[in-house]
């Protein structure tokens, strides 16, 4: 399945469209080492966001931006 998105919104998409599957993939850790879903995807959710806001926010200061 693709999707389109004007290039505008495109840094957005991708964002949202990777922390979605960073609460997937954490969730499905969690199950498989025997702890809580949610506690799995809430936690790798939060550092995937912000380990995202941290590049942005690099990439703003220096002047390196998508």
């Amino acid at each position: 399945m693709v999707f389109v998105v004007p290039r505008a919104q495109l840094v957005i998409a991708v964002s949202v469209a990777s922390l979605v599957f960073l609460a997937l993939l954490g969730g499905l850790a969690a199950r498989a080492g025997g702890a809580n879903a949610v506690t799995g995807a809430v936690r790798v959710t939060f550092w995937g966001a912000l380990a995202l806001a941290v590049t942005a926010g690099i990439g703003k200061m220096i002047g390196v931006a998508v």
